[in-house]
């Protein structure tokens, strides 16, 4: 009887704690709805991928939607990992941070699949990560106003720093799409580099910009 407490407390002693098990849990449920879609992805797969029930992913996470949101907060994580103070930095340590996030995520595309699955989906009506995106979108938005804003100086006009950070975020996502449907044809780090270049030249000009679309 002895031996079989001693051998209950040593199982009960190298369980993980929970803060561990949950990012367990979150890591393979990136990997779910990054492969599958969050509406294709069960909590029942997600179990299995760490060696418990469907009752036991409710119990840390409560429902697939939390646990949905938690994988989007867990990518932010990932991006502020590269950054030495995890502040988003201004001016043009913005956009030189975001060449290193595009060369970041060469180097892990489950994040990359997980992000560009979860965000086409919430468009949909009703999606649970469609206020989320929302939110994150907008605050990145700022973020590029903001640092647009420092490097183009007083005279930049608020219509061309607009349409400049919706650009930005516009060409970086859809680079991501492209590249992680063919990474043969598709360099990352360099497309996103020459896109975010252009636009910060069109923007530095402001309205001496050439724009060889407009109407004569």
């Amino acid at each position: 009887m002895q031996n079989g407490s001693a051998s209950a407390l040593r199982t009960r002693g190298e369980r993980k704690s929970t803060p561990e098990r949950r990012q367990e849990i979150v890591r393979a449920a990136a990997k779910t709805f990054g492969t599958k879609g969050y509406q294709k992805g069960s909590l029942i797969e997600i179990a299995s991928q760490v060696g418990m029930t469907h009752a036991g992913v409710l119990h840390h996470f409560g429902s697939k939607e939390a646990l949905l949101i938690a994988v989007l907060e867990y990518r932010d994580e990932e991006d502020l990992e590269l950054l030495a103070n995890r502040e988003m930095p201004v001016g043009m340590d913005l956009f030189w941070h975001l060449t290193r996030t595009a060369l970041a995520n060469t180097q892990r595309e489950g994040i990359v699949q997980t992000y560009a699955a979860i965000t086409g989906e919430s468009v949909t009506e009703d999606h649970p990560a469609r206020s989320f995106v929302i939110s994150r979108f907008s605050a990145l938005r700022r973020y590029i106003e903001d640092a647009l804003r420092i490097v183009c100086g007083p005279d930049l006009p608020e219509d061309v720093c607009t349409h400049a950070a919706t650009s930005i975020i516009g060409v970086m996502d859809g680079i991501q799409l492209q590249w992680l449907l063919d990474k043969e044809s598709v360099d990352l780090p360099e497309a996103t580099r020459f896109a975010l270049e252009a636009i910060l030249v069109a923007a530095m000009a402001g309205k001496d910009r050439a724009r060889p679309l407009s109407e004569v």
